[in-house]
């Protein structure tokens, strides 16, 4: 028995009992979705769940059936997803990147519902993403940028 649900749009499956992270990088082709301490704890894992971020590693098959994923390699589909990359490289975001599919796909999400969101909301949001390389300041000044962007074009 398989679960039916979309990929970036696109029809995939996947067994009943399986997480959705193993499943992306090793049966799906989607290696940007990170692994990490899977557990929830760390956020490399990240994905949208019909638009809103969930780490990837703590979803079953069967939490899925005919719901929405998307993944990073989707970010550009997003409404705000050029902007919120733009954003990232321009403040130099991210050092060695292990981390910046999770935060990419945090940030898409919660700009996709409060594009207005203040520093202290851009913090808490970020809480669940672990930078091993300690670029936290570098990560919220994109994340600051990201959003006067956002709220420049609408």
């Amino acid at each position: 028995m398989s679960v039916t649900f979309i990929l970036n749009g696109l029809p995939a499956t996947i067994a009943p009992e399986a997480t959705l992270a193993t499943v992306l990088r090793d049966d799906l082709g989607r290696t940007g979705t990170k692994i990490g301490c899977e557990i929830g704890r760390c956020g490399a894992c990240m994905v949208l769940l019909d638009g809103q971020a969930v780490n990837s590693c703590l979803l079953m098959g069967w939490q899925l059936q005919g719901r929405a994923v998307t993944t990073i390699e989707a970010l550009e589909t997003l409404p705000v997803g050029s902007l919120l990359a733009r954003a990232m490289a321009e403040e130099n975001a991210f050092q060695c990147g292990y981390c910046a599919p999770g935060v990419m796909m945090t940030l898409a999400g919660l700009f996709s519902a409060r594009p207005d969101v203040d520093d202290a909301g851009l913090r808490e949001a970020l809480e669940g993403n672990i930078c091993r390389c300690t670029g936290y300041h570098s990560i919220l000044r994109g994340a600051a940028r990201a959003r006067d962007l956002i709220k420049e074009t609408s």
